[in-house]
């Protein structure tokens, strides 16, 4: 049994309650798709078939909001679950120049190594499962598979510098959560302990924005920023 065997997205209906809910779940997702192809447009798009890596890619959903903008892209995406990859390539069999590959991020940890060097690797929600130390390792690795002048975007939870903080963002998660549900006349379902299973959940370790940020400084990319953020949902990255 692999590490990521042992987590929830290795059941079958943990990833399909996710999938069902994730518009909800996870505040200002869609402003933060579209935040990620905003920058896509300003910063890659100028490049005739850009080569992109979706981390841990789930359905497929990040790398079809980018084919919404730019069929030409050619896509690798990987994610350690079946479930999710069998939902990513449903959602993305009209588009051509599509790589499946089924490989957690533990495996790239212990390779080492990606396939190919790209113009663009991003991931949403996947990276916070990994401790500091396996962070800063996959940010290097990722840093070596990007050409010159390419960029590295995450769209990520982190966690609060303080107890404080901390406890407001969770309380900023939480209204979200009743506002959408309320918005679309949705009565109960599984939304008042979504915070406590993702605080109480041992895959989940997430770090704070600064001490991430510093990893990439430290690495080497240039441009590093958060560029958005509310409460602990995030998008941050940098360039090679």
């Amino acid at each position: 049994m692999t590490e990521f065997d042992k987590t929830n997205w290795a059941r079958t209906d943990f990833v399909q309650q996710y999938r069902d809910n994730a518009d909800i779940y996870i505040v200002e997702r869609r402003r933060m798709f579209e935040i990620m192809k905003s920058f896509y447009r300003y910063f890659i798009s100028n490049k005739a078939g850009p080569a992109i890596l979706d981390l841990g890619c789930g359905d497929g959903i990040i790398t079809h909001e980018l084919l919404s903008i730019d069929r030409s892209i050619k896509a690798t995406l990987i994610d350690g679950s079946d479930d999710m990859l069998q939902k990513a390539k449903e959602r993305l069999k009209d588009f051509s120049d599509m790589i499946f590959r089924t490989i957690s991020f533990q495996e790239i940890l212990r390779n080492g190594q990606l396939d190919n060097i790209y113009d663009f690797i991003m991931s949403a929600q996947a990276i916070h499962h990994l401790s500091r130390d396996e962070k800063k390792q996959l940010y290097d690795i990722i840093y070596s598979h990007i050409h010159r002048g390419g960029f590295f975007m995450n769209i990520d939870v982190t966690i609060a510098p303080s107890d404080p903080l901390e406890q407001w963002y969770m309380k900023l998660w939480q209204e979200w959560m009743d506002n959408e549900k309320n918005s679309l006349g949705i009565e109960g379902g599984p939304f008042q302990d979504v915070i406590s299973r993702y605080k109480e959940a041992q895959e989940n370790r997430p770090d704070t924005i600064e001490g991430q940020l510093s990893m990439l400084k430290d690495i080497g990319f240039r441009n590093v920023d958060c560029y958005y953020k509310y409460g602990i949902f995030t998008v941050f990255g940098g360039m090679k």
